[in-house]
């Protein structure tokens, strides 16, 4: 059975207000005019969620919270970490560049670090410290 209700103005000079809506006969069958209880809410906006009256901007906040833990605290806490094993370097110490580069440290000044990479013809190379990517030093691992 379906429920099919219609709403016209019988007039083109009728009013908005002269409205009128009734059952409408389908193929032999009638429907019934439902009228609306005034005690139940007819807003879908007054219903409160899990969280209430702020829900939506609760989970707002926390995406933005995650956002920032993923997006900004781990990289400078990673960058941080390099910048103090950077600083820890001492002579003698393996390291392995960005590159994959394995060296000793021989030299270290503000920014630049001199790697001897061959033993056998003492070949030396100067990487800045932004370069270096892992202490080998037995020390660290």
């Amino acid at each position: 059975m379906y429920n099919t209700f219609i709403l016209a103005q019988t007039d083109a000079n009728q009013k908005p207000s002269d409205i009128i809506s009734g059952p409408v006969t389908v193929q032999g069958t009638t429907t019934k005019t439902v009228t609306p209880d005034p005690n139940i809410s007819t807003k879908a906006s007054q219903k409160k969620g899990l969280f209430g009256d702020y829900g939506n901007l609760l989970i707002l906040a926390l995406m933005f919270i995650v956002m920032y833990l993923l997006v900004f605290r781990a990289p400078r806490k990673k960058q941080q970490e390099h910048k103090q094993m950077v600083q820890s370097l001492q002579k003698n110490d393996r390291v392995r560049t960005i590159g994959g580069i394995i060296g000793t440290v021989v030299d270290i000044k503000e920014d630049e670090i001199t790697l001897k990479v061959d033993e056998s013809t003492n070949t030396k190379i100067k990487v800045v410290a932004s370069a270096i990517g892992k202490k080998l030093s037995k020390d660290n691992n």
